[in-house]
């Protein structure tokens, strides 16, 4: 595959650096990255994944457009209200870069539907707020060899690990099950600020990036937190793989997707 004069000039700030070359930018043009929940989270991802010219770009949500979104979601506008995230999403992607495919999936995520959604797609993000969501995409990615990008955000604070399904430990390695209902609060009830999303996002789409196009190394095996208010960052290593867990050990207890009960007041992305 060649090169088009606008290509050329478009990625020319990847193409000249050597970690990623015209060769790591083909590769990118050539992947896929399903991004589920258009959100805090999802939205600086697929802003940047879109810009950096990957291939193909899934979004799934079932949500619409509220004026409460703006704050932190910078995908969608005051003009958007209303619409459908994933449409809102899928428009401002293409204004920015026509070079990518975005397919668009309005529905919520389930055990029905999960492992059809993510088994054409190279790398998964989870940009979803609820832990009923976290648990169901991580098993789903665990089972269908899939590797995914975990993050979530609240308050001032924010965290993110890669799974690599059979090289590191997954997000039932280091939380064992969801938490009691309503043991934890979620972002409409304790807050969030907004630009932690474009932090923790931003690098959820650095990790895809990464891996498309091998460069550098992933976070597999440890969990990046950050707490915007001491401006800290701490990357901390986490427990081997497997080891006790339902999953992901050589001998898994959890060998069919459950779906968790949602907390009624949750929204469905940050």
């Amino acid at each position: 595959m060649g090169f088009s004069d606008e290509q050329l000039e478009r990625y020319s700030r990847h193409i000249i650096l050597k970690e990623i070359g015209v060769k790591g930018q083909k590769k990118l043009l050539n992947g896929s990255v399903l991004i589920i929940g258009a959100g805090g989270l999802g939205a600086p991802a697929a802003l940047y994944l879109a810009a950096a010219g990957v291939g193909t770009i899934g979004i799934v949500d079932a949500d619409v457009v509220d004026l409460s979104n703006l704050q932190r979601q910078v995908i969608h506008t005051t003009n958007d209200i209303g619409k459908r995230k994933v449409d809102s999403a899928a428009e401002t992607m293409r204004q920015i870069n026509p070079d990518i495919t975005v397919n668009t999936y309005y529905d919520f995520v389930g055990s029905a539907n999960i492992l059809d959604l993510i088994k054409d797609y190279d790398f998964i993000i989870d940009g979803t707020d609820n832990f009923p969501a976290k648990f169901l995409i991580n098993d789903a990615c665990v089972m269908a060899k899939k590797p995914l990008s975990h993050a979530g955000i609240i308050r001032f604070k924010g965290q993110l690990t890669t799974i690599i399904p059979g090289e590191g430990p997954c997000y039932r390695c280091i939380f064992k099950e969801p938490p009691p209902k309503d043991a934890v609060p979620t972002c409409k009830q304790a807050g969030v600020i907004g630009a932690m999303g474009g932090v923790i996002g931003s690098l959820q789409a650095m990790e895809a990036i990464k891996y498309l196009t091998g460069t550098g190394e992933l976070l597999t095996g440890y969990l990046l937190t950050y707490d915007a208010l001491k401006m800290e960052f701490h990357k901390i290593k986490l427990p081997p793989r497997g080891k006790g867990c339902a999953v992901c050990s050589d001998t898994p207890t959890i060998t069919e997707l459950i779906d968790y009960e949602q907390p009624a007041c949750e929204l469905k992305n940050h």
